[in-house]
Formats: structure tokens, C-alpha cells, sequence
């Protein structure tokens, strides 16, 4: 597939990537679970492997299906668009940053409104962190309305497919900070999210809960009060684990728990908007 090609249907971004993803993912077996140079949390169990691998599939499939419908409505709003933005280096630089900025917006509110954390607490469930987990995606994500937060760039006057793109190279991206095999990346932790940092995000000690909501830029961190540095060990996991390694249980535990709060008896209509909107109470 060229780049046009691409470009024209950046949905199968992540499955031209998937060959680079498996490299990695084999590498790390092999220095941690072959050579026992990595953590025990660190380590390839297979029914967790085969569980992340389906809720990629999973995501990926209905990215697909779900990206044909919104696709349309993004093409709706660009007829409404403020500037002809034509691409090139200086403005695909322009749209990565814009979107990473967007998609700390997207991820903090992931951690913060209860409805989007229903989607997103399944890549926070495992309590081991290697490449694998980033596979961790739920699909939920479109009914959660993480495309909602893509709608300015189009407004502004990126190309639908161009931001899509970007959307999910920025996703790809993020494959290589879930490791614990890189300690530290020197400098360049001051203004890149590294797997340290994303370490940090995905922790349940106290000091790390809803830090790190950096994708490609820890500068959003710094900028807004979000950061915090790697120094405790890592407690991977949400505080209240969900204890399967069914996709569907993964997937839909939070959702269900969700509903059953909203449709409780005896409940105030300010209570039912909490129990969805509210922050949840299950963090990582």
C-alpha cells in the first residue's frame, strides 16, 4: 500500500504497523520471560496475551465500521471548515501537534467523566505492563465519543483523512512507551511521554492515579498539573480489578455497573447524571 493509499484510508494505519508491533512484542518476550531480565509484572501470560489480542481486534473492527459513519459527519462539519489548509511538512507538524493537544483533552476526560471511563478502564485493567497491553482497547470508544474531540481540527480545516491519520499514528505511537524494559530516555523526558512517564499513568499508587495523560507530548502534563515523575514502584491496575481475562467481561464490567447505578430505585435525577457523568470511583 503507497502513502496516498494510505492517506485515503488511514484506518488500516495500525494493521500496517501491526508487523513492527509483533517485532517488538517478540523482543520483549524474549529478554524478559526467555532471559528473566524484566519484572514478573513484566512477563507474557497467555491468557492476558490472548485477551489483549482480542480487544484489538475487537477495537479495530469497529473503528472500521464505526469510522465509514463518522467519516460522513466529519466531511459535514469540514463543508463548514474556517481555513483551506493545504498539507505539507510544516502543516502535517502543525496538525500532529494540535491533535496530540486535543488528545490529552480526549484522555483526561477519559479519567474524569465516568461515561468515557466505562470505555477506557479496559486498557487500565491489567496489572502487568508490557507491549502487549497497549493491544488493551475497548470498542466502546465511539459510543464513549472520543471522535468529539477530533471535530475541531476539522472545523479548522484539516482534511478528514488527514486527521484520522494522525489520530491513529499518534495511537501507534503510543505502542512503545507500555514497556518497562526502557528506564529512562535522558533528556528527552523533559518534552516526550516515554515509557516511564506512561508507567506512571498506568499506576494505582495513590500519587500516580490520573497523572501522565500525555500521547506523543509530556509538555500538556507539565503545562496543565498533571505531571508527575517515576520515583515509587508501579502498582499496575485499577483499584478494583476486574479479575478476567474475557474480552467481554474486560470490555463491558464498568458499563454494566454503570447501569445498574443509573437505574437504581429511589434515586434523584442528579444522582442517575452522576452515576454517568460523574468521576468514577474505580481508577487506576
Amino acid at each position: 500500500m503507497d502513502f496516498n493509499s494510505l492517506i485515503a484510508h488511514p484506518e488500516v494505519l495500525l494493521l500496517v504497523l501491526a508487523p513492527l508491533f509483533f517485532v517488538c512484542i517478540l523482543l520483549e518476550w524474549y529478554v524478559g520471560d526467555r532471559q528473566n531480565k524484566l519484572p514478573l509484572n513484566a512477563r507474557y501470560y497467555l491468557p492476558e496475551v490472548l485477551c489483549n489480542f482480542a480487544l484489538a481486534g475487537m477495537h479495530q473492527l469497529t473503528d472500521i465500521l464505526t469510522g465509514l459513519l463518522i467519516a460522513k459527519l466529519y466531511l459535514v462539519f469540514f463543508g463548514w471548515r474556517l481555513f483551506d489548509i493545504e498539507m505539507n511538512a510544516a502543516t502535517f507538524v502543525a496538525l500532529m501537534i494540535a491533535q496530540d493537544f486535543c488528545y490529552y483533552w480526549f484522555h483526561r476526560a477519559s479519567h474524569r467523566v465516568r461515561w468515557m471511563w466505562a470505555a477506557h478502564v479496559a486498557h487500565h485493567s491489567s496489572e502487568n505492563m508490557n507491549f502487549s497491553t497497549a493491544f488493551r482497547q475497548s470498542l466502546m470508544y465511539p459510543l464513549a465519543g472520543m471522535w468529539l474531540f477530533w471535530l475541531p481540527l476539522v472545523i479548522i480545516g484539516f482534511d478528514p483523512n488527514w486527521v484520522v491519520f494522525v489520530v491513529l499514528l499518534n495511537l501507534g505511537l503510543q505502542f512503545f512507551v507500555h514497556t518497562q524494559s526502557i528506564k529512562s530516555l535522558g533528556i528527552f523526558e523533559w518534552v516526550l511521554n516515554t515509557p516511564s512517564h506512561h508507567r506512571v499513568h498506568h499506576g494505582r499508587n495513590p500519587q500516580y492515579i490520573d497523572k501522565n495523560y500525555a500521547g506523543i507530548l509530556i509538555i500538556w502534563d507539565r503545562l496543565f498539573g498533571t505531571f508527575v515523575k517515576e520515583r515509587e514502584t508501579v502498582e499496575y491496575g485499577i483499584t478494583k480489578p476486574i479479575n478476567s481475562f474475557n474480552p467481554l467481561v474486560v470490555t463491558f464490567t464498568e458499563w454494566r455497573d454503570m447501569g445498574a447505578e443509573f437505574l437504581a430505585p429511589n434515586r434523584s435525577w442528579r444522582q442517575r447524571f452522576s452515576a454517568l457523568f460523574a468521576p468514577p470511583q474505580t481508577k487506576n
